[in-house]
């Protein structure tokens, strides 16, 4: 749905894309910021942007914006709640994934895809990491280790996995076949 204004200069709902809203040359606001953030990348050596692409470098930066909250969030609860360890990460951890998600989907990915199946897929990848994350906090905590460091290492163990099953698994666009002379001519017709 996107917002378009009447004759009379009132707003209306229309079908469409609503992150086109505030599209300038054809770009949303969103995928504006994801080239201001990465696109320092394009000025390094060939060799340097083969090892770190700029979807690389934003779901990193986005990552680390979202570790932030995770930890800040984690710290607010078990300051200020009874709650058990398990549950403050979980809560904690939730809050950041799903920031994640819209994030990396808008800024990094620039994703113009249903959201639906990713939002699915997305949600095994999640599934997985939080059991690691969990597994590893909890064990790392329980063996002395401040929970905040403990938490600070698992995540350094599932970031490579999430990018890499964000990048090649839940953000990849559909490849789309090449268009053949008959389909430009059914097209025209």
């Amino acid at each position: 749905m996107t917002i378009r204004r009447t004759n009379a200069g009132a707003l209306a709902a229309t079908t469409g894309d609503l992150g086109k809203i505030g599209a300038v040359n054809g770009r949303t606001r969103a995928e504006r910021f994801g080239d201001f953030l990465t696109g320092w990348v394009d000025r390094l050596p060939a060799g340097s942007r083969r090892v770190m692409p700029r979807d690389l470098v934003g779901f990193a930066i986005l990552g680390a914006f979202t570790l932030g909250i995770d930890l800040a969030l984690l710290s607010l609860l078990r300051a200020t709640t009874s709650l058990p360890l398990g549950a403050a990460i979980s809560i904690a951890y939730l809050t950041a994934f799903g920031l994640n998600f819209v994030l990396n989907r808008t800024i990094n990915f620039q994703s113009h895809a249903p959201v639906g199946k990713q939002a699915i897929k997305y949600a095994f990848v999640v599934l997985g990491d939080y059991l690691l994350t969990l597994g590893v906090t909890t064990v790392l905590s329980g063996l002395g280790l401040d929970f905040r460091i403990a938490r600070l290492t698992a995540s350094f163990c599932v970031a490579m996995f999430t990018y890499s099953a964000s990048r090649w698994w839940v953000f990849r666009e559909p490849r789309r076949e090449p268009a053949t002379a008959a389909d430009s001519l059914r097209e025209k017709a």
